[in-house]
């Protein structure tokens, strides 16, 4: 059945109108779109794609002509003034009006065109003798709609929201007769299509509107409408000749995908008069007086608004993107019908699909039944659900379907209004999300069960079919496996019977398992070319140590019967270059920012962007080690001679210092030099460099992981996500062991799970996953407060040791983990005042503290994601 539903067969029975340019896609997406091999995108609402010709063509333009600023009066300035209003001419002339009717104002994008109106509509505040005017906009509009009430208020102008199921009012004899003259300016924002689900709302609410026949609040005045087209405009035609909107904001990115940060007002010629302008920049003044207050404003409407230079050369390149569109696709009515066809075949196959209990696959979140294009844009907004109708994460889904090269987007879309009314979320649901620390944008994709948001999916018109039965089976294949009713996940108290691990947890020592782990200098033998030894030569002395190991055992006492097992530390990694290989050590000093030197080096790319597994998986092949007695990096790779690179902090005068960013998280940073640039550049295929976390670096202890700790003023972290420390603990990777082995039906040994969860301490705990209920815990003289889960990321799809991904990997971890991708936990180091250096030492006991009232259970956390 699956196969029949995912057929070109059934796709063209299901197109109502046909699937336009089909024949010659496939050699557009060829000629045109060769970045997109391998790739399925589907984010065509957040950006479409520009095609190779358009940049050829506008590049060829710049390359063959002279464009000055247009507000000189030189050859070359004219030249660009005069491209300006043509281009002005091909925007109207797309949007079938004349300059007669309209006039276009270029701003950086659709959210400052909203911006400008708010700010220069002749608003009558309240207090005045006339009525007062009102902003009214409907709930399904986008932020920068909404957010206009934030300058109407400030002008003391009452913001009254529309919910889209509210009926708008019949003009009727509701207004005295003296009321019925009245021409108050009040204005009615609603988005053409919404950029949540893809509905259109009707064009003829402007006409109804303007002339009186609907009105959305009971208040005498003159209406005016803002139609927010954006959203729209990407896919389907519109005609201001017949639809005769006041205001239009679009953003070009949205139809041509190139330039991005160029944006117009589409001004009814009426009602342009009208407006108040406060401001004025260069090009926009006929004449003023520096000293005195005197300014009177340039005659075209156009250049009264436009503040300052626009944008000139990206508008020239709007006349190739309308050019290169049209002759491409033969228009906006044939983009239109593409697009429709591909959400409408999309949406008839997800609303479809069942689970063996007859439990729908997906939640979608619609208005419309997307049988008629003028009504349904080609977005498909939705989650995705479990057998039991439980909703999973936007977070873990954008995460499988990053594993299949498909591309998604998720959240609330800067569109909270839509979000609340689809997913039943209440004004008091967001304010508590709030305070649980959920925010637009993040990966907390559930609370309390419930979703936060959403997934959603657009097609633009490079769009195949191709691209809708990859998605769909991708859906497929995710959603419905064998291996999830075969193999039940045992719960995190039991113990595993099929393979216990040992008493003495000798697994780590069996040749067959992991390599033997060797004392530092023997270790650091083996990985320095050179031969010469390094040890770490200190201890702290044996008295002092046994004292503080008393005091914190009285202290730490763990509320957990243990028998006669102890905890203990089994293995030790730190990372000295981000996602590059791990450095297994026995015994390691410990710094301030967790490790020493873990995580300390990074490699970015030609634009001084960090490079991650996700992005190159080739960098787990590259193995640093630290000499800490000559005080170097060594760094090694397959088919690479060695390298060197001094851990010295002397930053010499000529050093480039760099401010990068990490996670968000903004870090200084110096360059390794020209050497090492060459080396991994040559490594990996194209240009990058090696830098290193700056020693002046003050660090910005905004991590919500960090949140609370009692002594977060005196916490650094060098160049991780999350946290100082990872912590795994080896129950819990043999109990995910048996679940993973048997859903990919192929042996996994356990160092290679080790590795791929790329952690710093692995610990021996009697029961898998205890260590998520735990506080806090010791090791040596050495405090740890657990700060949270990690949630996993694709990562874990790389095999450490060859760089090559097992998309189902991540998969598995989420069906045996309960449709969630948590494994192991963060710590943040409270170091102790001592005498001597810390040091994190294999075989050290671990003492943990439970979370108070807790036991130990299978956990739902969700949490910022790891890697590197």
């Amino acid at each position: 059945m699956a196969e029949e539903l995912l057929s070109f067969r059934a796709f063209q029975s299901s197109c109502p109108a046909g699937y336009e340019y089909g024949s010659e896609l496939r050699g557009l997406r060829e000629r045109e779109f060769p970045r997109l091999r391998g790739i399925t995108y589907l984010d065509h609402a957040s950006s479409t794609l520009f095609p190779e010709s358009l940049i050829k063509a506008f590049t060829d333009d710049l390359r063959n002509n002279v464009y000055g600023n247009p507000h000189s009066p030189n050859i070359s300035s004219k030249l660009t003034y005069d491209t300006i209003e043509h281009v002005r001419y091909r925007i109207l002339q797309h949007f079938h009006t004349t300059s007669e009717d309209y006039t276009v104002i270029f701003t950086s994008g659709c959210t400052a065109a909203l911006k400008l109106v708010a700010e220069v509509f002749p608003w009558v505040p309240e207090g005045t003798e006339q009525p007062s005017s009102r902003f009214c906009y409907l709930t399904d509009n986008h932020t920068s709609v909404v957010g206009m009430r934030g300058i109407t208020a400030s002008m003391n102008v009452l913001s009254v929201p529309v919910k889209p199921k509210d009926k708008l009012l019949l003009e009727k004899d509701w207004l005295p007769d003296e009321e019925q003259n009245c021409m108050t300016p009040h204005l009615f924002s609603y988005p053409a299509q919404s950029n949540f689900s893809g509905t259109k709302y009707p064009l003829s609410w402007i006409r109804d509107i303007k002339s009186g026949k609907l009105c959305p609040v009971k208040i005498p005045g003159k209406w005016f409408v803002l139609l927010d087209a954006a959203s729209y405009v990407s896919s389907s035609p519109l005609d201001l000749g017949v639809h005769q909107a006041d205001f239009i904001p679009i953003s070009f990115y949205k139809i041509f995908g190139f330039p991005t940060g160029l944006g117009a007002l589409l001004v009814n010629n009426r009602i342009a008069p009208l407006l108040r302008k406060t401001y004025f920049g260069g090009g926009t003044a006929a004449a003023y007086l520096a000293g005195k207050d005197f300014y009177f404003p340039k005659k075209s409407i156009a250049e009264r608004f436009e503040d300052g230079t626009v944008s000139f050369l990206d508008i020239i390149a709007l006349k190739h993107g309308f050019d290169v569109l049209e002759k491409l696709t033969g228009g906006m009515e044939k983009i239109k019908q593409h697009t429709f066809a591909l959400a409408h075949y999309t949406y008839t196959v997800l609303s479809t699909l069942k689970y063996a209990n007859g439990a729908p696959v997906v939640r979608l979140y619609n208005d419309t039944n997307f049988s008629n294009a003028d009504v349904q844009g080609p977005i498909i907004n939705f989650n995705v659900l479990d057998e039991s109708g439980e909703v999973i994460g936007f977070s873990q889904v954008e995460k499988m379907a990053s594993l299949y090269n498909i591309h998604v987007r998720t959240g609330c879309f800067c569109n909270t209004g839509a979000c609340q009314m689809h997913l039943g979320i209440s004004d008091e649901d967001i304010q508590k999300n709030l305070q649980a620390g959920h925010v637009c944008g993040d990966d907390i994709d559930l609370i309390d069960g419930r979703p936060t948001g959403s997934v959603r999916i657009s097609f633009g018109y490079m769009s195949s079919f191709e691209d809708a039965q990859t998605f769909l089976k991708f859906i497929i294949a995710t959603r419905f496996s064998k291996s999830d009713a075969e193999i039940p996940f045992q719960s995190s108290a039991t113990q595993l019977t099929t393979e216990p691990a040992p008493d003495d947890h000798s697994y780590f020592n069996d040749a067959n398992k992991l390599s033997p782990r060797m004392h530092i200098a023997d270790r650091e033998h083996r990985n320095n070319p050179s031969g010469t030894e390094r040890t770490v030569g200190w201890q702290p002395l044996e008295s002092e140590s046994e004292g503080l190991r008393a005091a914190l055992s009285e202290v730490a006492v763990p509320n957990i019967k243990r028998g006669d097992k102890p905890i203990t530390v089994t293995n030790i990694y730190l990372y000295p270059i981000k996602s590059c290989s791990a450095f297994e050590v026995t015994e390691w000093p410990v710094g301030n920012q967790g490790l020493l030197y873990d995580r300390n080096w990074m490699v970015v790319n030609q634009n001084g962007v960090c490079i991650t597994q996700k992005q190159e998986p080739k960098l787990c092949l590259i193995n640093p080690s630290i000499d800490l007695k000559q005080r170097i990096m060594v760094i090694q790779a397959e088919g690479m001679d060695p390298i060197s690179v001094s851990i010295e902090e002397n930053i010499g005068k000529e050093t480039v210092i760099y401010e990068s960013k990490v996670c968000s998280h903004r870090v200084k940073t110096y360059d390794c030099g020209e050497r090492t640039a060459g080396w991994f550049s040559a490594f990996l295929g194209y240009p990058c460099r090696l830098i290193r976390q700056s020693p002046d670096r003050k660090n910005d202890m905004q991590h919500k992981n960090t949140k609370g700790l009692t002594c977060a003023t005196s916490i650094s972290l060098s160049l991780v996500n999350e946290a100082q420390y990872l912590l795994i603990n080896a129950a819990s990777i043999l109990q995910l062991k048996e679940h993973v082995t048997a859903r990919l039906k192929e042996p996994l040994e356990i160092e290679e799970l080790i590795r791929r969860f790329r952690a710093n301490i692995v610990i021996s705990a009697p029961e898998s996953f205890e260590e998520e209920e735990w506080a806090e815990i010791s090791i040596g003289s050495l405090r740890f407060q657990v700060v949270g889960p990690c949630t996993r990321c694709q990562v874990i799809c790389i095999d450490q040791q060859s760089g090559e991904r097992n998309k189902e990997f991540l998969q598995s971890l989420s069906a045996a983990r309960g449709k969630k991708t948590n494994f192991g936990i963060y710590l943040m180091n409270q170091p102790l005042r001592s005498s001597f250096p810390d040091i994190l030492s294999v075989g050290s006991e671990v003492l943990p503290v439970l979370k108070e009232n807790t036991e130990i259970q299978r956990p739902t956390f969700s949490e910022e994601k790891c890697s590197g």
